[in-house]
Formats: C-alpha cells, sequence, structure tokens
C-alpha cells in the first residue's frame, strides 16, 4: 500500500494557517524594526511636528501623553518645523480635549501660542489623521513628524501613505512602556491592529 495521502481538505487548512502565521511573523518583525527607527535620524525638516493623542485627565496630560509632547517640544526647539499640531478628540465627560490639554501643556512649557495648533477631532488614530490630512491638503503641506510611542510608528507611516501625505515617524521612548514585558505587549498589540487596519482600512 501506498503512503497515506492527506485529505484535500486538511490539507488546505494547513496552507491558511502556515499562511497567516507567517504574515504575523513578518508583520511582528516589521513593527519591530519600525520602532527602532527614528527619521529624524534621517530627515532634517518637515511641514510639520504632530502629536498622536493619548489619555488626559482634566486638561492635565497623562505621563504617556507628556513623553509625546515633551519630544514634540525637542523636535521643535531642533528646528525640525516651525509648527507643532496636537492631534486627538475627548471622551463623554471629559472636560477638554486631548488636542487643547496637549496644545496648553506646550505653551505652558514655553513654545509660542502661534506655534501650536490644535486639531480637536477623532477619537481614533486613523480619524486624527484622516483630519489632519484634510487640514493639511488646506494649507498646502504635505510632510510631518509623527510623535507617538515606538511601536505605533509603522502603523502610521502607513496611515499618513495612505491619507496623501508623507509622515516621518519620530517616536520618544520616555512616555513608552519600560518593563519588556508591557512593551512586548505593545508589539503584540500593534502587530494585530497593523494587520487590521490592512483588512479593514481604518
Amino acid at each position: 500500500m501506498g503512503p497515506l495521502r492527506r485529505h484535500p481538505v486538511v490539507s488546505l487548512l494547513v496552507l491558511i494557517v502556515l499562511t497567516v502565521a507567517g504574515a504575523i511573523a513578518l508583520t511582528a518583525i516589521a513593527v519591530w524594526r519600525a520602532a527602532h527607527h527614528d527619521d529624524a535620524s534621517e530627515v532634517v525638516t518637515a511641514d510639520l511636528i504632530v502629536v498622536l493623542g493619548a489619555a488626559q485627565y482634566d486638561g492635565e496630560p497623562s505621563p504617556v501623553f507628556a513623553g509625546r509632547l515633551d519630544h514634540a517640544a525637542l523636535l521643535f526647539e531642533q528646528g525640525r518645523a516651525a509648527q507643532v499640531v496636537v492631534l486627538g478628540g475627548n471622551r463623554p465627560g471629559d472636560q477638554t480635549t486631548e488636542a487643547e490639554s496637549g496644545r496648553d501643556y506646550l505653551i505652558a512649557s514655553g513654545m509660542p501660542a502661534d506655534a501650536v495648533v490644535a486639531e480637536p477631532v477623532g477619537n481614533t488614530t486613523f480619524e486624527s489623521l484622516r483630519a489632519l490630512a484634510g487640514w493639511m491638503r488646506e494649507r498646502g503641506l504635505g510632510s510631518a513628524f509623527l510623535v507617538s510611542d515606538p511601536w505605533h510608528n509603522l502603523r502610521l507611516e502607513r496611515m499618513a501613505s495612505d491619507l496623501g501625505f508623507e509622515g516621518h515617524a519620530s517616536a520618544t521612548w520616555t512616555s513608552a512602556a519600560k518593563s519588556e514585558g508591557t512593551r512586548l505587549g505593545g508589539y503584540v498589540r500593534e502587530t494585530f491592529s497593523y494587520l487590521y487596519y490592512r483588512v479593514v482600512g481604518r
């Protein structure tokens, strides 16, 4: 009797599992590589510095948000762009928006008021970047440094490209999780978030 032949359905299932596992693995590697690359090491200037919003409490940025804002302030001081745009809407019950609390924080830290813009639209990354893309088009702007946490870099750059502007990720590690375990969680979540975005488109 010859060797047992695998049932076609089983072969198909094995192929699907291997394909999905391969896609997840390749995406995880891409997320990790993007997280460890700062575009500001290669790109000198852009039209804007953009801060992705994070939690705020009655106008006080959370430590994660403050870390992003401080990094944006550093880029501004280095002359990377003449204007900073802070993104982020609000949640039910919030007294202010992430964008407005971030703008207030930067001005209180010494940044000129006319150099900081709040764009308080969107409760997801894609919604905020879509609003930003429209705002940029109206002003003839085409490039921006995108400041968030490192594991978001790949998805941010992809979204920016899909929305029609040039996004250069310059993340801050000061606001990111400090322990290896929580960093690993960030990479895992972002791997699936990136895959979700590529499939769903938002």
